[in-house]
């Protein structure tokens, strides 16, 4: 096997063509929207169709380089391409505001970035501003019932992850054997914030979930739904969860998924034991002091 076709690094469109019905994307069409195909053009989205049924698709294009924006590369989420994701997404709520909650159109997130755009242009517009509308537009459209499910078949990496992927209801990641990455935070930064030595977060990272990065300590964290061993799995697997994901709000289960339902996992699983203990002793310390804040 050639070294290229044993990564999924750099390969969001081509992800795209494995998953989807074939030859069923209708690129920067959602509904009646067009989106102008020179803004965000670091952003794949667009309509497509799994087992015949209309579904969003957003994705990282790692092989485009913005010539107005030149930190957008290589996947990088900029200032366009933030808004241009939140856009896809609310078009989609748009195009099935009339439908029921089950024949609302899932949402299929492709994530493969290894940040955001860290230029200064970016962070005088409101960088954070484009990143955070993206997260709101999918919690908004998970909680309207679109199923949502985002696969990791590459980098997922600090704050672009937590826009591009942690509001879906379902998590899924390819294996570490073809170098995916979740990464939270590099061990250099968390020893600056926490001030605790390298050496030891070093080794606190081959065992501890919370400072290790990979796709297995996410999984024990229930941050990964599932771990996907093959490629050409990939769409079985995407579409069985569509389907989990529909039965699950159509029973008006909603705490199973999102972040509250990884928090649950992660507990389950063994990784986030003291969660729900800390959140019950926070919530108590806070009733003892409540009135004097809330009636000031």
């Amino acid at each position: 096997m050639e070294e290229f076709d044993n990564t999924m690094i750099g390969r969001g469109r081509d992800a795209i063509d494995m998953i989807i019905d074939p030859d069923s994307l209708q690129e920067n069409v959602i509904g009646s929207y067009v989106f102008d195909p020179e803004y965000g053009m670091g952003a794949v989205v667009g309509t497509i169709k799994l087992e015949g049924r209309d579904a969003t698709v957003i994705a990282n294009d790692a092989q485009t380089f913005s010539d107005r924006f030149p930190v957008v590369f290589g996947g990088i989420i900029g200032l366009e391409e933030g808004y241009k994701m939140a856009t896809a997404v609310y078009r989609t709520m748009e195009a099935d505001a009339d439908k029921p909650m089950e024949e609302k159109r899932p949402i299929v997130l492709i994530v493969d970035t290894p940040g955001n755009g860290p230029g200064k242009m970016e962070e005088i517009a409101g960088m954070n501003k484009s990143t955070g509308s993206y997260q709101l537009a999918l919690a908004e459209a998970r909680k309207a019932g679109h199923p949502i499910v985002a696969i990791v078949i590459g980098r997922a990496i600090s704050g672009a992850f937590l826009c591009h992927g942690l509001q879906a209801d379902h998590i899924l990641a390819l294996s570490k054997d073809y170098g995916t990455m979740i990464h939270v935070m590099p061990l250099t930064s968390i020893s600056r914030i926490t001030k605790m030595d390298i050496e030891r977060l070093e080794e606190l990272s081959t065992s501890n979930p919370v400072f290790a990065a990979g796709v297995d300590f996410f999984y024990k964290l229930g941050g990964v739904q599932e771990v996907v061993n093959k490629v050409e799995d990939m769409r079985e697997v995407i579409i069985r969860h569509i389907n989990e994901i529909y039965a699950i709000k159509a029973a008006g289960q909603f705490e199973k998924l999102g972040p509250w339902g990884r928090g649950l996992l992660g507990e389950e699983r063994g990784g986030r034991t003291h969660r729900l203990k800390a959140m019950a002793q926070m919530n108590a310390e806070y009733e003892t002091v409540a009135d004097k804040y809330i009636n000031a």
